[in-house]
């Protein structure tokens, strides 16, 4: 009589599995609301291509793009009415067709603001920003002066109350937390 084996199975099942693990380790998060952060954000000086117009000579702009959303609606539309008896019997059912359309619910939105220039963004100033940040409990590591990702989730965090969803420091911002000087009206 032959004998077989169980050893064999359990290590192939084993390695099967261990392989999905890890294969699953490099499928990214794309629904979670901070991948966003990881991505750099991009700043554009007013003299270079695609910088908003009529911005003034030597500031920096960033920009938010909020997509379009869609609803894709399906309705049936009735050709031909049911042949109904008066007692209520059916003679022929209605006829009817599928018509599918997608309709914007929420329009495209580019947006321009300003931000503090690259000159500005020194690790002191990166450092307060942290601070003052982490004072209104927004940011989450520890002070380090460097322009991470955490502090671009801390800096879209206090934007989006205010209506802003970017991880790109508004000047208005910087300035609402105290971090550059208002200008004064010249009297």
């Amino acid at each position: 009589m032959p004998t077989y084996s169980t050893a064999r199975p359990a290590v192939a099942f084993s390695a099967l599995l261990a392989l999905l693990c890890v294969a699953s380790c490099d499928a990214p998060i794309a629904d979670a609301p901070y991948v966003a952060a990881f991505n750099e954000p991009e700043i554009v000086r007013a003299q270079d291509a695609g910088a908003p117009p009529n911005a003034r000579p030597g500031s920096c702009w960033g920009r938010n793009v909020t997509p379009a959303v869609l609803e894709t609606v399906t309705e049936q539309i009735m050709v031909q009415p049911p042949e109904v008896l008066a007692d209520g019997t059916v003679l022929a059912p209605g006829i009817f067709r599928t018509e599918t359309q997608q309709r914007i619910v929420k329009e495209r939105r580019e947006l321009w603001f300003e931000t503090p220039c690259e000159e500005v963004w020194t690790e002191e100033f990166t450092a307060s920003l942290q601070r003052a940040l982490k004072v209104r409990g927004l940011y989450y590591g520890g002070i380090s002066g460097i322009q991470d990702a955490r502090t671009r989730a801390a800096i879209r965090r206090y934007q989006t109350a205010g209506g802003l969803d970017s991880p790109i420091l508004s000047l208005e911002s910087a300035r609402r937390l105290g971090l550059i000087a208002v200008p004064r009206d010249a009297v």
